[in-house]
């Protein structure tokens, strides 16, 4: 079976939203509860939303397995070496197949002069921040995020250093 991260433009914006409809409504409503998935996907994978994003520095990655999009990225650069990385789902079911690993270093390996690469994830996202602390990445703080309508983000701000 073949990995590829391919770059995404406005033509795939529909394949990410399916993925990540399928992706948050299996994973995030026992850590956020279901209005919240509702409220937070309509307002970042709506495809005005999505479009804003790409236009304003967001690039987007899709990761196939032989012709299947199994996942995305999004990747930001934010000053010299300093890159954010907004989004990073692979499909439940490809979890823990190294798929998330390669994807991630076939990313990085896309960005040669990287320094930093911080990235947000909710701090009950026990999964997500163990996956991310075998690959290298440290908490740099503790934050929360009003993001409209009562909601908000309770997330660990980490950091990779090269």
């Amino acid at each position: 079976m073949k990995l590829q991260l391919l770059a995404a433009t406005e033509k795939e914006i529909s394949i990410i939203q399916s993925l990540a409809t399928a992706i948050w409504n299996q994973h995030y409503p026992a850590i956020i509860g279901q209005q919240q998935v509702d409220y937070m996907l309509k307002k970042m994978y709506a495809a005005d939303a999505m479009l804003k994003q790409m236009q304003t520095g967001q690039q987007f990655y899709l990761l196939y397995r032989d012709e299947l999009a199994i996942g995305f990225i999004s990747v930001e650069q934010q000053g010299y070496g300093d890159y954010f990385l907004n989004k990073c789902y692979i499909q439940t079911d490809e979890q823990r197949s190294g798929a998330g690993t390669w994807a991630l270093k076939s990313v990085l390996a896309l960005y040669p002069k990287w320094q930093t690469l911080r990235l947000q994830v909710n701090r009950q996202n026990h999964k997500a921040i163990n996956f991310y602390f075998k690959f290298g990445f440290t908490i740099e703080k503790v934050a929360d995020f009003d993001i409209g309508d009562g909601y908000s983000m309770n997330d660990f701000v980490m950091l990779l250093k090269r």
